[in-house]
């Protein structure tokens, strides 16, 4: 009886380790690092050039949905009198049943203020990023004007476009001389992106929640002119409470290797898609082969808090970056890419799938355009 019973021990282990080893599929620890995500290009619509409210539609450099009111917001980075516009969209499906977009116009505009409810002065405010809280404010991130001293800032607006406050950024993002600094965020390459996430509780409060912003290229005390060496971004990670906001952690982007004869190249889009650390990430180059764009899916799980370390000169391989792994490469796409800045989950397609809004700023010039593509993210 008891040689019986080892017989039969020893056979349910061995069948445990078939099942192990033959029938389960093998997970590799990079395929559990990342959500399985896809993305499927539905439609590219342009929106036409006009005055609305005496300023021209363009520079849209970041977008949020509201899913209350069903209506797409759209940052504009115009220095001299920086706004939003308040845009509506319909999603129709065309003879094919293919998802399209059948319209978009602007149902709105709002002009940014500062705390006194007075227009900012010019070029003292460059607007890039743009996220919708979940207590009716929008917070704005501004890359900062080294030419009138005006330094990169975060700050929460009311949607009526009146700023509130403002949240202090480290000093290693701060310019420390607007001629030739030595510290801080370069020129037009500062807080070009941003991104929240809230999770309203049983009781329908919604505080605290998390904010997440990112320089577009290094910083200055970061940056290595070695043309074979790729750069890395900083992305800081906040806690916004009902009185203050938090500074929790900050991590490296590693962007991708400057493409030969690029001028500019940067991050120029985060999305939060969980709370376990999940972002789409929007990559963007320009040059002697005009705009090159790719969607990158991101997790900081694991990631290097560097909030310590105001220089990353000599740090060498000790740091663990944020992983990151391609989704979408605009150069598989026909038809033009122009300058991807924007971004932002849209309304539910006919068919019940979630989709992702992307923006091209023109930066108000004649040979480009403002084109929004609608992809299905699932």
């Amino acid at each position: 009886m008891v040689r019986l019973r080892s017989v039969l021990v020893l056979c349910l282990a061995l069948a445990l380790v078939c099942l192990s080893s033959c029938s389960l599929p093998r997970v590799s620890a990079e395929e559990r690092l990342f959500l399985d995500l896809s993305t499927e290009l539905l439609d590219v619509y342009e929106l036409p050039t006009q005055m609305v409210q005496g300023v021209p539609l363009g520079g849209l450099s970041a977008l949020a949905y509201d899913a209350q009111t069903d209506r797409l917001y759209a940052l504009c980075d115009d220095r001299q009198r920086p706004r939003l516009y308040v845009l509506s969209l319909s999603v129709n499906k065309d003879a094919r049943g293919q998802p399209r977009l059948a319209q978009v116009a602007i149902a709105n505009v709002i002009f940014l203020k500062n705390s006194d409810g007075e227009p900012y002065p010019a070029n003292t405010v460059d607007p890039e990023g743009l996220a919708l809280s979940p207590r009716q404010t929008v917070f704005i991130t501004s890359e900062g004007v080294p030419a009138t001293n005006s330094p990169p800032f975060i700050a929460e607006f009311n949607r009526d476009g009146q700023a509130l406050t403002s949240f202090r950024l480290p000093d290693r993002f701060l310019p420390d001389d607007p001629q030739q600094p030595t510290r801080g965020v370069q020129e037009n390459l500062g807080l070009e992106a941003l991104t929240l996430n809230a999770v309203p509780s049983p009781m329908g409060m919604v505080d605290p929640f998390r904010l997440f912003t990112a320089s577009e290229s290094a910083l200055v005390q970061d940056y290595d002119d070695d043309p074979s060496h790729a750069l890395n971004s900083r992305f800081l990670h906040y806690l916004i409470g009902p009185e203050q906001a938090t500074l929790l952690a900050e991590h490296l982007y590693p962007l991708e290797l400057e493409p030969q004869g690029a001028i500019v190249n940067g991050l120029t889009e985060l999305l939060a898609l969980d709370q376990g650390g999940h972002f789409l990430a929007l990559e963007r180059s320009f040059g002697l082969k005009g705009f090159q764009n790719q969607l990158f899916q991101m997790a900081i799980g694991g990631a290097t808090d560097t909030s310590t370390m105001a220089s990353l000169d000599g740090v060498g391989d000790s740091i663990r970056l944020i992983r990151k792994r391609l989704l979408f490469d605009f150069a598989t796409i026909d038809g033009p890419q122009d300058n991807l800045e924007g971004m932002s989950l849209g309304p539910r397609l006919p068919d019940g799938s979630r989709s992702l809004l992307l923006v091209s700023d023109d930066n108000f010039n004649a040979d480009q355009a403002t084109l929004l593509f609608l992809f299905r993210l699932q």
